[in-house]
């Protein structure tokens, strides 16, 4: 009885490590994945207990350090849609979530950081009604019907590539140069809601690119797969003549090194706005 209990036991033990190795978080692309499963279902409950939190967490909403006690992360939410990248090498990831609910929408940008299998940094910056060109109805129709598909292996542009295309966008803000952005054709923005396409093969993201806003204080997750990069920044340093600077996220899809969809949501109430 002894030996056929333990032999019992043994089996049992072996079943459990594929599941036990499967629920870690780690800086793979599953491990990433399963970091942001837990961020979803922690989301869509409004309860975070069943994330495993590092020590130390840090947690912040739209560039502000604040508890995660505190935190939007509380709020239950009717997810509808949500698309992830997932950067190996410095161990995060980041998601696009969008919930339409007639009374409450938002649209939010979430970074986790992992470090030894557990979640080290949490990061939102949300935006809803009332907030820069918001229209969660709008970012779900177009977001929702991009193809955001894992670009094959031999095609796929460098870490450095996709960070160079980020940052020459970001850079015609401020000095005007549009020729220097990589453009692809078509091109598509969302933009808080507002969608910048037409349905044609010239679609262009050059619509509507300001002059004389510095985009600063600039932070990066990379993911070569998708061919994708988000930015974390802020719309201006904050002086006079300068920009708001509001936190805002860009999220860029690059294939063949040209961009080819934008991203952008901005932590600034449309009363506030105050450039041209």
């Amino acid at each position: 009885m002894k030996s056929s209990s333990l032999f019992r036991f043994l089996v049992l033990g072996l079943m459990l490590v594929p599941a036990l190795a499967q629920a870690q978080v780690s800086c793979t692309r599953g491990g990433l994945q399963r970091a942001v499963d837990f961020y979803i279902d922690a989301q869509t409950k409004g309860d975070f207990s069943g994330m495993p939190l590092a020590n130390g967490l840090g947690y912040w909403e739209n560039e502000a350090r604040m508890s995660i006690d505190d935190g939007i992360i509380q709020k239950p939410m009717n997810i509808r849609h949500h698309r992830s990248i997932f950067d190996t090498d410095s161990c995060q990831s980041f998601t696009e979530v969008i919930v339409t609910d007639e009374d409450e929408p938002y649209v939010l940008g979430t970074r986790l950081r992992v470090n030894h299998e557990l979640i080290a940094d949490v990061e939102i910056l949300w935006t809803t009604t009332g907030y820069w060109l918001f229209d969660a109805d709008s970012y779900l129709r177009y977001s929702s019907t991009e193809n955001w598909d894992p670009i094959p292996a031999r095609d796929r542009d460098s870490r450095g590539t996709l960070v160079s295309a980020a940052n020459a966008y970001l850079d015609a803000f401020l000095e005007g140069k549009i020729d220097q952005v990589p453009w692809g054709f078509p091109c598509v923005r969302i933009e808080g809601g507002l969608y910048t396409g037409k349905g044609t093969p010239n679609d262009s993201c050059e619509v509507g690119v300001p002059s004389g806003v510095n985009i600063a204080n600039r932070r990066f997750v990379v993911d070569e797969v998708l061919g994708s990069v988000v930015v974390y920044c802020t719309f201006g340093a904050g002086s006079a003549n300068g920009g708001s600077g509001a936190p805002d996220t860009h999220l860029f899809r690059v294939e063949n090194g040209r961009l080819r969809y934008v991203h952008t949501l901005t932590h600034l109430l449309q009363a506030n706005f105050r450039g041209n």
